[in-house]
């Protein structure tokens, strides 16, 4: 086995074992709301208790690597460089407590709505309606095209990548995940609130385009697939819109690296991948 591969089968272990705790944490996290609806805390109340444990999960992890200390028996040069590098590191994890501590916002009330989602009644089998009870006539339900959302995405060319260097030249998989977490109510109109969502958030698309789009440096190591790809945009509108659906929605169907390295550049107002 060459260095190269031994180093991409290595990464990817570290990736899966990644992807397997933030599973676990974002599980946790539902239990937890669940939880403290139960006894009696407003929505309020449970983002600052749960934002507060997360902070302090991240100042843990600072702690330790701000004590962490190089080989022992190393050379000056290399301890420099360690103690650099741990300050850099230490630095970054800060920020992250500090942002984790003041941006859980809304994630309580986000987890209430996916636990009402998934307890609606389905609806009974036709043997156990009663005949002399007909049912109501159908409401009508507007159909979304996933054609003309697709369409309605491409026209915004600083905001995806030329089709022949996209990832995917078919991300259909991707758009249907993304278009699942659109509820009835929501399709009338749709395709005109993506694009005002896309408009209104111009400068933070073509930034991450132009930082993390294909030809790009992460890129280049074979990461951030989604950014570029039109289907994007509806994934990180629905990102922002109703995230604890879009995650539920994409773990049963789809491979999550791809979702949590899109919601790293993004840095959504409610992140579940951390």
């Amino acid at each position: 086995m060459s260095t190269e591969q031994h180093d991409a089968d290595a990464y990817g272990q570290e990736l899966a074992r990644i992807s397997h705790h933030q599973h676990e944490a974002t599980d946790a996290r539902f239990m937890v709301f669940q939880a403290l609806a139960a006894v009696g805390l407003s929505n309020e109340q449970a983002d600052d208790v749960v934002a507060k444990l997360e902070a302090g999960a991240v100042a843990g992890a600072h702690t330790w690597i701000s004590e962490s200390s190089p080989p022992h028996g190393s050379e000056p040069r290399f301890e420099d460089g360690w103690f650099a590098g741990v300050r850099d590191v230490a630095s970054y994890l800060l920020r992250i407590a500090d942002t984790t501590a003041n941006a859980g916002r809304g994630r309580a009330v986000s987890s209430a709505m996916l636990l009402a989602h998934l307890q609606q009644p389905h609806s009974p089998a036709p043997a156990e309606v009663l005949a002399e009870d007909p049912a109501p006539a159908p409401v009508p339900s507007v159909e979304l095209d996933a054609k003309d959302v697709l369409a309605a995405a491409e026209r915004f060319t600083w905001a995806v990548a030329a089709p022949g260097v996209r990832h995917w030249p078919d991300g259909s998989d991707f758009l249907d995940v993304a278009l699942s977490t659109v509820c009835p109510e929501e399709r009338e109109g749709y395709i005109e609130r993506l694009e005002a969502f896309v408009e209104q958030h111009r400068p933070r698309l073509e930034e991450m385009l132009r930082t993390h789009g294909p030809g790009s440096k992460p890129a280049s190591h074979g990461r951030y697939a989604l950014i570029g790809q039109p289907e994007t945009l509806v994934i990180v509108e629905r990102m922002e819109a109703v995230p604890f659906l879009l995650r539920s929605a994409w773990e049963k169907e789809m491979e999550t690296v791809f979702l949590d390295d899109l919601e790293f550049v993004w840095g959504p107002r409610i992140r579940l991948n951390r």
